[in-house]
């Protein structure tokens, strides 16, 4: 875990990002080396307070300057901020951030960027690399529609079986998808993390109490709040839009390296979506799918997501030649 008293580099700078305020933290254990900015799981979730778990967990700043990123209308952002959130303004918001990124290390940076943030990153690339060396995408959101149907007839399936009567009750009131106001879209979230298909070990409850206590840590009591009022807000305006989301109809494809990372356990990437884009990856590309993982695979499988990160920063060719083992379906 990097500290505060092991730490060269610890702080948090405020960006002005296309007329808003967003809150930028940088840590390092040593200056000079080279940048990874973090793009969080989405939509509306703030990262500045889950920073001490990533450090926990994946210990990247021992070899990389780690930018944590509260996106637009993220953690204790105006409320206005908020109001003002789209799919468009993510990757407007995330281009600006990487150029600040490059431009205040003096280097080009790898993006690893999670679930919905991931999906932010693949577009933000394919539309202007020139600050990125590399992408590595967690559990990718390619096509949000296939996706939530996929998971619905999951949830069918399994409240169907004995002893799931509860179960049944909660997949009843959800009802199919799309799901385009908070409620709906966490009930799922709850039903998916109790089956295990978000973090490995961490039920609705766990995972419900930890984020709270960490946004009262981050934030304060009444950020805290706001935080919480933040996410709701971009929630609603940011899921009707994700029906629509579909990578497929008109593959991105950045001019840099995309290295993809799934869970073998994640119910929101379906198997055939990852075959799906194992077919589409590039040659500079890599896939990996990872045995016991759910959709957070960088906190269930740390060392892995590390080591694709790790090996991210080498040549191309080097990086190339040592990924064939860990791809999946690819044609």
């Amino acid at each position: 875990m990097t500290t505060a008293g092991a730490a060269d580099l610890d702080t948090t700078v405020v960006l002005d990002v296309n007329g808003t305020r967003q809150r930028v933290r940088l840590c390092a254990a040593r200056s000079g080396s080279p940048p990874v900015l973090i793009v969080q799981a989405g939509p509306g979730f703030p990262l500045l307070n889950e920073v001490i778990k990533f450090q926990q967990r994946l210990e990247l700043e021992r070899d990389f300057t780690v930018a944590y990123w509260d996106q637009r209308g993220c953690g204790r952002a105006p409320v206005g901020d908020a109001q003002l959130v789209s799919l468009d303004t993510q990757i407007a918001d995330l281009l600006t951030v990487v150029r600040w990124v490059a431009t205040t290390t003096r280097q080009r940076v790898v993006l690893l960027a999670i679930s919905l943030g991931a999906t932010v990153a693949l577009q933000a690339a394919a539309r202007n690399s020139t600050d990125i060396d590399a992408l590595v995408l967690v559990s990718l959101d390619a096509d949000i529609a296939a996706s939530d149907a996929a998971v619905f007839r999951l949830l069918q399936a399994v409240g169907s079986g004995d002893g799931r009567r509860k179960m049944a009750r909660l997949v009843s009131k959800l009802g199919p998808p799309p799901y385009e106001t908070p409620a709906p879209f966490q009930l799922r979230m709850r039903l998916l993390t109790d089956l295990g298909g978000i973090e490995r070990g961490k039920d609705f409850a766990d995972l419900l109490w930890s984020s709270l206590w960490s946004l009262v840590r981050t934030y304060g009591w009444l950020g805290a709040v706001t935080a919480l009022r933040n996410t709701n807000t971009i929630q609603r305006r940011i899921l009707p839009q994700l029906p629509t989301v579909n990578l497929f109809r008109d593959w991105p494809r950045p001019s840099v390296p995309v290295h993809f990372i799934f869970g073998d356990r994640d119910p929101l990437v379906p198997r055939f979506q990852v075959e799906q884009i194992s077919s589409l990856a590039g040659e500079s590309d890599s896939v990996l799918t990872v045995p016991g993982a759910g959709h957070m695979v960088h906190f269930d499988e740390p060392a892995v997501v590390r080591s694709v990160v790790t090996r991210a920063r080498l040549p191309h060719e080097e990086m190339r030649s040592g990924r064939e083992s860990g791809r999946v379906g690819r044609r």
